[in-house]
């Protein structure tokens, strides 16, 4: 699977499963382990993951940290973990203790949810307070993919991610004063604006009035770039639109039932499955031509969201749970999945059938 694919298929099992997890245990086996194993690491070879890594502290001996990923033979990341009920901000002291004797260069604090990432930008060899970059995998977002790929086993390089730690750490700290400053304006950032407006005094008649001031005006231009950026979205929607209708012939419309659709839900299993199956087709076929119609039958994966054009069909409500296959000329034949791991058994078939219409579109050209 696709890097960006793998993170949000987790992102989304963790989503469907934090509920049942009732442990710290679980949490490091359902959750932890399987990032651990996204970032290309082999969680079952010692040489690359270590559980429970020995971190002696002065004469403090059996101190353990969860997790220690090695590469080319060293230290470099070191994991605490929690249950994913717990916030996690009373125990990154824990992470800073086992950080301070071992030569790894990253902490990571997680509940399996919220990774934090530390280093020791501040003081050499002394974990920071304060982490440099977090993220929450179940709303991760595209830059955090960008940055979180950096920390993959191929690509995994001590120099490269410090010269990022320091610009992802100062800029977590301007959209901080900055979101503080636009909530409650300090009398500095209000006289920076100000004084490039009046002359004479800053009074504190003159500072009262523009600090109500600057703080309608931040709102209101804040509203107004989200305000552009919707214009623009819905200019770009209707665009799309207006190219569909011009190819009807691509598509089969049918009339849709208001009272039907509205009892349809699109699981998170269903949508796991749907990031699976674009990570098999997205080396041979655009990923943005992929996509899925969720209906009270089944749930399908198209191409080009044509009706002519389906892929599989998936039905993986009750007990037993399927995969429906088509073939060039469009036969069917259904196979039971016991996981949704058991999709990549076809992705032979998945491809083949995804590649045959553009085959027949140049055949017909």
């Amino acid at each position: 699977m696709d890097f960006q694919d793998v993170i949000k298929a987790l992102g989304e099992k963790v989503s469907r499963l934090q509920e049942s997890i009732q442990t710290e245990e679980a949490t490091k086996m359902a959750f932890v382990m399987p990032f651990i194993s996204a970032l290309g690491y082999d969680v079952f070879n010692p040489m690359e993951v270590v559980p429970e890594y020995i971190a002696d502290i002065g004469i403090k001996k059996g101190e353990k940290v969860d997790y220690c990923i090695f590469k080319d033979g060293a230290p470099t990341i070191i994991m605490e973990c929690k249950h994913w009920k717990e916030k996690l901000d009373v125990h990154n002291s824990q992470l800073h203790r086992y950080f301070h004797v071992t030569s790894a260069r990253f902490g990571i604090l997680t509940n399996g949810i919220v990774y934090r990432f530390y280093t020791d930008l501040v003081e050499p060899n002394k974990m920071d307070d304060k982490p440099f970059w977090e993220f929450n995998i179940t709303e991760v977002s595209e830059q955090a993919i960008f940055e979180l790929k950096k920390y993959h086993k191929s690509q995994f390089s001590v120099e490269n991610i410090l010269s990022s730690a320091t610009e992802l750490k100062y800029a977590k700290e301007i959209k901080r004063i900055m979101l503080e400053e636009m909530a409650n304006p300090t009398d500095v950032f209000v006289k920076h604006f100000a004084r490039q407006i009046v002359s004479g005094a800053m009074t504190a008649i003159v500072l009262e009035q523009f600090t109500g001031l600057v703080k309608k005006s931040i709102h209101g231009l804040i509203s107004e770039m989200i305000s552009d950026r919707l214009k623009s979205a819905l200019a770009s929607e209707e665009d799309r639109n207006f190219v569909q209708s011009r190819v009807e012939e691509e598509t089969t419309v049918q009339p849709v039932n208001a009272e039907a659709a509205s009892k349809v839900t699109t699981t998170e299993m269903e949508k796991e499955a749907f990031y699976i199956i674009r990570s098999i087709l997205r080396g041979k076929v655009d990923a943005n031509r992929i996509h899925h119609r969720d209906t009270q039958s089944y749930f399908g994966i198209l191409l080009d969201d044509n009706n002519r054009k389906p892929i599989c069909r998936l039905n993986l409500e009750g007990a037993k749970k399927t995969i429906t296959l088509f073939d060039e000329a469009k036969k069917e034949s259904k196979h039971e999945l016991q996981s949704l791991d058991d999709i990549f058994t076809h992705a032979e078939q998945l491809l083949n059938t995804a590649l045959s219409y553009d085959l027949k579109t140049v055949s017909l050209n």
